[in-house]
């Protein structure tokens, strides 16, 4: 059995692999890249993960660590699949540390034209011998090596018919619902776009969009407007960099999300309880047009980045506070949000480990929370208010029909649509349905549910 061993070299400025010098500068952005995947395999979201393994990165380098870990998670599938056959004891011999270093070095074989095969695998060998010695790396060598030699077809990171699952490197389960509700061409444009590294969309916060917009060309940061006018898009990837961010003139957050505070179009005089707030980008942009804002959270580390967060660029009638959604500690209001925890499914593009992370008993599990978690929060909805129920998820059981259930079970509510909102982005029962292969943007779903008075 290939096992990497507990042993760890000391890192130096420059590796020897046969004759040819590895420099520092080329392994460190593989050696981030190779902590993230660490990270996430041991259960750490994918974007925390990317934060601190990159911090200390150049630009250049942090573009490509983000770009070999979130392209190996994208197409893990297909890259096992060309793998395996080279290892001679089978791919289930092969430790999980080993086998991240493996798809690292095939990924940037089959897929990086930029990336020389010599680079790719001599890279990989440093990093197998840094994870478990000399022979870890000759191991990683000899595949690898095989693996460039090869006449096998190319990776196909992005997705393509017949083999929608495998090619795309999703789970099949949940590419067959896909293609049952949207047919195998519109399935595919998903794949894809789940595939394809998305652009950062900023909103504003603290200052307009077109002062932001103004602003940035001046400082020479090329930016374009994000579908519907919903933000931002630019090629860079640190937003802390950016002229405005110390003192909360934007904030990052997909177009989605910035649609859904203008579908639920919540009164401007409204006390609104934001239910599951964290890490709070609809709690600002609701704070901007709102009496007050009770931001809430079950967990307190995620309320301490809420807090955070609106400190830098909330309006200050933003309010963080913890509390369990099933409890809601405040009297009848007339706007609660309810941006429930769901399965994901709509934001796999900027989320690349998410997809491994899903199962159908997930889902059950999830369904059954959301049902909990309306009930609870539909009672702290005064007469005549307004409950805003929302998922980042592309799932019916989740989406519309979690929301018919909740109206057989509550018939003081209603659904009542946003007549002003455009029609390209919603459902027939006038609930918001973006998705990602038609609207080139996070999948969500929301519906507006009025109380009776």
């Amino acid at each position: 059995m290939v096992r990497a061993t507990a042993r760890r070299t000391t890192a130096s400025p420059a590796r020897s692999i046969r004759g040819r010098v590895v420099s520092a500068q080329g392994l460190a952005p593989r050696q981030a890249a190779y902590a993230v995947l660490t990270q996430v395999r041991a259960g750490k979201p994918f974007e925390q993960a990317l934060d601190g393994a990159v911090k200390r990165l150049a630009e250049p380098d942090r573009r490509l660590a983000h770009e070999l870990a979130a392209g190996v998670l994208r197409s893990q599938t297909a890259l096992d699949e060309r793998l395996a056959p080279l290892v001679p004891r089978g791919w289930a011999s092969v430790a999980p540390e080993l086998k991240d270093v493996l798809r690292l070095g095939a990924f940037q074989l089959g897929a990086l034209d930029r990336v020389p095969a010599h680079a790719a695998v001599d890279t990989s060998v440093a990093l197998a011998k840094t994870a478990g010695g000399d022979r870890a790396g000759g191991f990683v060598n000899a595949v690898l090596r095989r693996l460039s030699a090869s006449d096998g077809p190319e990776l196909n990171a992005t997705g393509a018919e017949p083999r929608l699952a495998e090619d795309a490197s999703h789970p099949p389960w949940l590419v067959e619902r896909w293609r049952a509700r949207f047919g195998a061409e519109e399935t595919a444009a998903l794949l894809r776009w789940n595939n394809t590294r998305p652009r950062l969309v900023l909103q504003p916060a603290r200052a307009a969009q077109s002062e932001l917009e103004q602003r940035w060309r001046a400082a020479g940061i090329d930016v374009t407007p994000a579908p519907f006018g919903a933000g931002l898009t630019t090629d860079r990837s640190r937003p802390g960099e950016l002229p405005g961010y110390r003192e909360g003139a934007f904030i990052v957050q997909d177009p989605a999300q910035a649609l859904l505070t203008w579908f639920a179009d919540l009164p401007p005089d409204a006390t609104v309880y934001d239910a599951c707030a964290a890490p709070g980008g609809k709690t600002i942009a609701l704070g901007r047009g709102a009496r007050r804002v009770i931001a809430a959270d079950i967990a307190r580390g995620r309320v301490g980045r809420l807090a955070e967060n609106l400190a830098r660029a909330g309006s200050g009638r933003e309010h963080a506070v913890v509390a369990d959604a099933r409890h809601p500690p405040v009297r009848p209001l007339g706007a609660v949000l309810l941006d429930a925890p769901c399965l994901g499914t709509g934001t796999f593009a900027r989320h690349p480990d998410a997809r491994w992370r899903v199962s159908p008993e997930a889902l059950v599990t999830l369904e059954c929370r959301q049902r909990a978690l309306l009930d609870a929060t539909a009672a702290a909805v005064a007469p005549g208010g307004l409950l805003v129920y929302s998922t980042c998820s592309l799932e019916p059981e989740e989406n519309q029909q979690q929301v018919d259930a909740f109206l057989d079970r509550h018939p003081e509510f209603r659904r009542e649509p946003n007549e002003t909102f455009p029609a390209a982005l919603t459902s027939p029962e006038g609930d918001l349905m973006i998705l990602p292969q038609r609207h080139h943007m996070d999948g969500a779903f929301a519906a507006r549910l009025r109380r009776a008075p």
